[in-house]
């Protein structure tokens, strides 16, 4: 009884062509599908991220800043005037900084250390 995947003994150029076509085709498709499952997985994941990421800001008096805050900050913008305060709710301050008509914005955590500017 022949085998199911058996080749007979002689094939013919055409054949072997035919044949290693199909083997190739299968491959890429393999491949391709591989691709694309691990690419639809890696941009829901960077969604998700940046969903999270997103801080809501709100307005404060520059008082509401504590005092070791204040200092903190000042050692990095010092000469600088603050415009404007606002607090997010895990208590990182987005100030925004002025001096000599140039204007700033920076990100601080709740002790006072810099975390950007924007």
């Amino acid at each position: 009884m022949a085998h199911l995947f058996q080749l007979p003994k002689q094939i013919n150029i055409p054949q072997k062509l035919y044949i290693m076509k199909k083997i190739l085709a299968i491959t890429v498709i393999a491949l391709g599908f591989g691709i694309n499952a691990n690419a639809a997985t890696q941009t829901n994941t960077s969604s998700e991220i940046n969903i999270l990421q997103e801080k809501t800001y709100n307005p404060i008096e520059a008082s509401a800043i504590p005092a070791d805050a204040l200092k903190n900050i000042s050692s990095k913008y010092g000469g600088y005037t603050l415009k404007e305060a606002h607090a997010a709710a895990d208590g990182e301050y987005k100030l925004v900084l002025s001096k000599d008509g140039k204007t700033v914005t920076a990100y601080f955590t709740a002790t006072g250390e810099f975390i950007k500017e924007a």
